[in-house]
């Protein structure tokens, strides 16, 4: 077993140590709900046929406001017992759920205990029992108590998903909010999570099947709701910064990440080979590096040497006409990283986000563009996440034809793509393809790390390729003077495609070069390079800060311009199965110089994107208004021949 720095072993006799504490939990306690509302109220006293008797109300400061709920005996055990009616013996699901529980609990008051002899809270709880608590730590020793309750519960409910993602079912129950949270102390966290779970076994869990999706269900939910209490509370950086390893379970805590096991989802689409994607060269390219650049991920560091060295592109952009090849690019991507994944032993997760994820209830769209983002960026996999047709699924701020769902979808994304808690560790990209990229938000395209414009194929020689290609082997036709896929070489036409951005494309763009050209001269220090953006700028004042971020990463991008080797994809242990650092070293000895011409090119390249996307944006504002107002002229005639 190998751990990291900052990982410590939970050992085994330390978790075992509190299954009797755990069963002691499943078996009964009683709780009273401070939160939340039982399902069922407590019967009410009977009168006691004295009718004028007033009902006692206390004057005591505080006592008016406690909970007046009673107790109520609370026994897991028995309500999983009773999830299939009347059967009296306990069946295999349930006996998972109840030993898993146990394992999940024993665990928590594990790493609970580890928190406490690591903050000092151990010993300031047993001056507290001794009644020795100096007076200027009780503040001290309430705010660790809370952390601590928070990191157990947070545990327990980790490590619940976790022990029960294989023994679920595509059955799945939607328990809500979880509402009985309780932070004074880990007990009573527990306590009161556990009284929750057995009111939504109580109400959810109709047969063994869903009795795993109800306390799976809500283990989610609460490990959700603990990290959201966790944001404001103190003295969590011994729990946040740490992480244990059970190696029988297979579990790494990690701080409030979720856990979970890395499963590859099972894909039926039919793949391309590189050489069956005609034209589009550096789209082509780019893809399949990026492929390969995945597979450097580590999944002990969870990072990717790409991601901190700079050049990973997390997420892109490809637009083009309709029927240019982007479905086809997809299939080329998703087929070459399955297939290094299969070599390496490593899980494959790929998934599109489709129009399907829009509903019309009010933040459905969003969970479930949440939970395709969440799917995707599972560290414990390799991820590929698509968004095709892009401008049909997210809304265009400010449009009244964009649905609420849709503007859900775009939030998501956006605060998923570039917001304060994105996290890029390497192991997965996002790609949104488009025909219409003009109709996409401007803050969500910009978004976009890398262009690839999926132009399709151009020249003679493309023509012919993709004639061959489709018309497959069942004729006699002669093929004539070609070499086949001769042009779709990759070296070649890569670097015709680079330097073909060596000057704008776009008109407007052009103006601009050619304006700052002829006033500073040629464009070979950084503080020309940055009056040139400027001048772009000026143009076009949605080219921001976030606009020359997205160009030096790709600037980074085509310093790291080396494929990592075949045979290191085919061999795992010349390169993939190394160590974090000395896969860092072997990619940083293949990287290259910046240039110049790098950086001029992927200017223009950036820009011409957006003149692109904002010319096309324009000429379609331009054609409804003409629209607009011919109509209201016709309007206008037949008014008038109507009033005569």
């Amino acid at each position: 077993m190998s751990l990291t720095a900052d990982t410590m072993e939970l050992r085994e006799e330390d978790i075992a140590k509190h299954y009797d504490a755990a069963v002691a939990m499943l078996d009964g306690f009683d709780h009273t709900p401070r939160i939340a509302k039982p399902e069922h109220d407590a019967p009410k006293e009977r009168s006691s046929g004295i009718g004028t008797r007033r009902r006692f109300r206390t004057t005591t400061p505080g006592l008016v406001t406690r909970s007046t709920a009673r107790p109520e005996g609370v026994h897991l055990i028995d309500r999983i017992s009773a999830a299939d009616g009347d059967d009296p013996l306990t069946s295999p699901p349930q006996a998972t759920v109840m030993h898993n529980l146990r394992r999940a609990l024993a665990i928590a008051l594990a790493v609970g205990e580890n928190y406490a002899d690591a903050t000092g809270l151990a010993d300031l709880r047993r001056s507290n029992l001794a009644g020795s608590l100096p007076a200027d730590r009780k503040t001290e020793f309430s705010e660790l108590m809370g952390a601590e309750a928070l990191a157990v519960a947070h545990v327990f409910a980790n490590a619940t998903a976790f022990l029960l993602g294989p023994h679920g079912s595509e059955v799945s129950v939607e328990v809500g909010e979880v509402e009985e949270v309780l932070t004074d102390n880990a007990q009573l966290a527990l306590h009161g999570a556990l009284w929750e779970m057995d009111q939504d076994i109580a109400r959810h869990a109709s047969d063994d099947v869903r009795l795993v999706a109800t306390v799976t269900a809500f283990a989610e939910q609460l490990m959700e709701k603990i990290t959201l209490r966790a944001q404001n509370a103190a003295h969590l950086e011994p729990f946040t910064n740490a992480s244990w390893r059970i190696e029988a379970d297979d579990l790494t805590i990690r701080g409030f990440d979720a856990s979970a096991k890395g499963k590859s989802s099972t894909l039926t689409m039919t793949f391309k080979q590189p050489h069956e994607v005609v034209g589009n060269h550096i789209a082509k390219y780019q893809a399949m590096k990026l492929a390969k650049m995945l597979m450097a991920y580590d999944f002990d560091r969870r990072l990717n040497p790409f991601a901190e060295l700079g050049g990973f592109i997390f997420t892109f952009m490809g637009d083009g006409k309709p029927g240019t090849g982007k479905t086809t690019l997809i299939q080329m991507m998703a087929g070459l990283i399955q297939g290094y994944c299969q070599n390496a032993g490593y899980p494959f997760r790929y998934q599109n986000l489709s129009t399907e994820s829009i509903d019309s209830y009010q933040g459905k769209s969003a969970q479930n563009a949440k939970a395709f983002i969440n799917n995707v960026l599972d560290p414990g996999v390799i991820g590929f996440g698509t968004i095709d047709d892009i401008d049909q699924l997210a809304g265009k701020r400010g449009d009244r034809q964009s649905s609420a769902g849709q503007l859900e979808i775009t939030a998501v994304l956006m605060e998923s793509f570039a917001g304060a808690n994105t996290v890029v560790r390497g192991n997965c990209t996002f790609g949104m393809f488009s025909n219409y990229p003009e109709n996409v938000d401007d803050a969500l395209r910009q978004r976009a790390g890398a262009r690839f414009l999926v132009d399709g194929p151009i020249t003679r020689d493309d023509y012919i390729d993709i004639l061959y290609l489709l018309m497959g082997k069942n004729h006699d036709i002669p093929l004539g003077e070609h070499e086949v896929y001769a042009a779709q070489e990759i070296k070649k036409a890569v670097a015709a495609s680079f330097e073909s951005h060596s000057r704008p494309h776009e008109d407007g763009l052009l103006r601009v070069y050619e304006e700052v050209d002829r006033k500073i001269g040629k464009l070979d220090t950084i503080a020309k390079l940055g009056t040139y953006l400027k001048g772009i700028q000026e143009a076009d004042a949605r080219f921001t800060g976030r606009a020359i971020k997205n160009i030096t990463d790709a600037v980074k991008v085509r310093a790291m311009d080396f494929e990592l080797p075949d045979e290191w994809m085919e061999k795992p242990e010349l390169f993939l199965f190394k160590p974090y650092d000395e896969k860092k070293a072997m990619i940083e000895d293949l990287r290259q110089p910046i240039t110049v011409e790098m950086v001029i090119q992927e200017i223009n390249r950036y820009a011409d994107s957006e003149f692109r996307y904002a010319d096309k944006s324009d000429e379609v504002a331009i054609e409804t208004a003409v629209r607009e107002m011919g109509r209201m002229e016709e309007a206008k005639r037949r008014y008038l021949e109507g009033k005569d």
